[in-house]
């Protein structure tokens, strides 16, 4: 069956960016010129994806209005023969069909799928992270669906990440099947450095059949009180239901400051109008240099 939507969890606190994420959600925060939502979004579109479910939370309506008209700002940049800047508003509207699934409480991010079960009905969907981008030639969820395509089974990204970083992922225990691609036979979320399977981090995004939603109802309450994606995911590996792909790219978690940080500044010297005075500006302000 054809990949054709997707689940975005964008209903967390991003408490790691407090205090500017008392109001604006995380996913809004911009990175270079766009939220990093939209970064997410444009992917998906890109890689097929038709219908997006955004799961969101009491706070977090600045998501639905990015993505939705705003008739009195589109007539002021209309009467100012504004054209690029309307056409550029007009074009985030058409990107996908959205449906916005509000999340009651902060139960976990497997919970947060979950709640997007009704939209997603019985089909294959993408899930991808609301905070979490990377800069590739080839956009990550395209490099999955190759994997899914190939095996018809679920399909999690992800990258080695250094030892010390262990403790703030899951990690799985995999066994090789081909270049990148690994068959995942156990999953263990944020473990400890000495007993981590491996240095193998679920770190970016998935596509997943629609029997995880099974998976997820019989999943009980893990740490922290939460519905953890991991722990039914583990279930689906212990069947060989689920494989995992190295993506090609540079991950930027942009809920983290310095990442964010370092996420604008990459993207911005790539930046056709902007590159140029950024790279002249490191270049030669002593203050940037040290």
């Amino acid at each position: 069956m054809r990949l054709r939507k997707a689940v975005i969890p964008a209903a967390g606190l991003g408490t790691r960016f407090l205090p500017a994420s008392k109001v604006v959600p995380k996913e809004m925060l911009p990175v270079v010129d766009r939220p990093v939502i939209q970064y997410v979004v444009e992917e998906a579109v890109a890689a097929g994806i038709e219908q997006i479910v955004i799961v969101t939370a009491q706070s977090k309506r600045a998501l639905e209005d990015h993505f939705d008209t705003h008739y009195e700002l589109e007539a002021r940049l209309a009467a100012a023969g504004k054209e690029q800047e309307l056409a550029e508003l007009r074009r985030l509207q058409g990107l996908a069909e959205f449906i916005y699934v509000r999340q009651p409480a902060p139960l976990g991010n497997g919970h947060a799928v979950l709640c997007a079960r009704r939209a997603i009905g019985d089909e294959p969907f993408a899930m991808l992270w609301g905070d979490d981008l990377v800069d590739a030639e080839v956009p990550v969820l395209q490099q999955l669906t190759t994997v899914f395509e190939t095996y018809g089974k679920s399909v999690a990204g992800v990258m080695r990440v250094p030892r010390a970083d262990i403790p703030k992922y899951g990690v799985a225990r995999t066994r090789p099947l081909g270049p990148r691609t690994h068959v995942v036979e156990e999953l263990v979320e944020k473990p400890p450095v000495e007993t981590a399977p491996s240095d193998l981090a679920l770190v970016k995004e998935y596509i997943l059949t629609p029997d995880v939603f099974d998976e997820l109802e019989r999943t009980p309450v893990g740490k922290g009180g939460e519905i953890w994606l991991t722990d039914a995911l583990n279930q689906m590996a212990a069947r060989g239901g689920l494989y995992a792909y190295e993506f090609e790219g540079r991950r930027y978690d942009v809920g983290d400051k310095l990442q964010w940080l370092e996420a604008n500044v990459a993207l911005a010297l790539k930046h056709p109008a902007l590159g140029p005075g950024l790279r002249e500006f490191l270049r030669s302000d002593p203050a940037a240099a040290r």
